[in-house]
């Protein structure tokens, strides 16, 4: 009698599109492993994701507004589920592989630093100007998590992951589908969000692009996701309708000039990278703080990457409360008068 995942993987065979990556075809793992009689490859790899604790940190990691107090804001966690969630809505319309597409979705940002892009700038200036999230992603699966045993993926979820963003393209389909869902979550989010904050308002957006994707936001979501699935269907790549696509970039490109770098949102971003900036100078002085990952690290790699690993796993909130702790002298209390 077949076992439970060789019933999954013979679905695959007959159900999925003839562009799919079938699990069965996986390029397989670094590392040594035994297959699992009851989840695929990809599924195992989405499990091991959502169980890291880098995924768990994700929800107290910036995505635009730093730190929020109110909690209707979104964070670098759900931004992570709006992704994954878009991602699986157009894989499974295109029948391609809805667990790879899946599992690399929910690791994209696992490199993400505190404080958002903010936090990339400080690593840029103070370890190296080539410093991106996207490769520290692939280095947390890779090295990071598992004190320091990494999670082993399969290559085609490592692949999606550090090709999510930029000008690289992953080598599959799924791989791609995690790169245009990403653009599709965040920019109809932080609309949302800074709508919500009052620092922007529909009205200020231009007028033909809310008449070609929507005016609300479900709605443009609705309108950039049919728009990739009609433009890939029975396809051998993932695209948008161009008109589609040029309004949506037109949109990313209003939202970059609004939202991202001239307004309240990103008014406390200079504290933000000057105090990381602090703490990797403060680290790379005396490393022997730092945990013992790290200390290993610093002995295979050098105190710069050692530091930037630690730094680039803090939360918002941790970096804060060490930089206090580190910076912020307490008031003396004194004892019983």
């Amino acid at each position: 009698m077949a076992g439970i995942c060789d019933v999954f993987l013979e679905r695959e065979r007959q159900t999925l599109s003839p562009y799919a990556q079938l699990t069965a075809n996986t390029r397989g793992r670094a590392g040594a492993y035994t297959p699992s009689p009851t989840r695929t490859e990809y599924q195992r790899d989405r499990d091991r994701i959502l169980h890291s604790k880098s995924f768990r940190r994700l929800m107290h990691k910036t995505q635009v507004f730093l730190s929020p107090i109110e909690e209707h804001y979104r964070t670098r966690m759900t931004h992570t589920l709006e992704v994954t969630q878009i991602a699986r809505i157009i894989a499974r319309a295109l029948t391609l592989n809805e667990d790879l597409t899946e599992a690399a979705a929910l690791g994209h940002d696992l490199g993400h630093t505190p404080f958002g892009h903010a936090g990339e700038l400080a690593l840029r200036r103070c370890f190296d100007p080539s410093f991106a999230h996207y490769e520290q992603s692939l280095r947390v699966v890779d090295i990071l998590e598992n004190d320091g045993m990494g999670l082993n993926l399969t290559y085609e979820v490592r692949d999606g992951i550090v090709n999510h963003t930029g000008e690289s393209m992953a080598s599959t389909l799924e791989g791609v589908i995690v790169k245009f869902a990403d653009r599709i979550a965040y920019i109809n989010h932080d609309i949302d969000d800074a709508c919500r904050a009052g620092i922007l308002s529909l009205d200020e957006i231009p007028k033909d692009l809310l008449d070609i994707l929507g005016r609300g936001y479900s709605e443009r979501i609705n309108t950039m996701v049919s728009a990739v699935i009609t433009a890939s269907e029975n396809s051998p790549e993932i695209k948008m309708i161009p008109e589609i696509y040029d309004a949506m970039m037109r949109l990313r490109a209003f939202l970059t000039e609004h939202v991202y770098t001239n307004s309240a949102a990103k008014a406390e971003e200079g504290k933000a990278i000057e105090l990381l900036i602090s703490l990797y100078g403060y680290f790379t002085e005396h490393p022997e703080e730092m945990p013992a990952l790290y200390l290993q690290i610093l002995d295979r790699e050098g105190i710069g990457r050692a530091v930037c690993d630690y730094i680039s796993g803090m939360t918002d909130r941790y970096a804060v409360d060490l930089y206090r702790r580190l910076f912020i002298p307490d008031v003396w209390r004194g004892g019983p008068v």
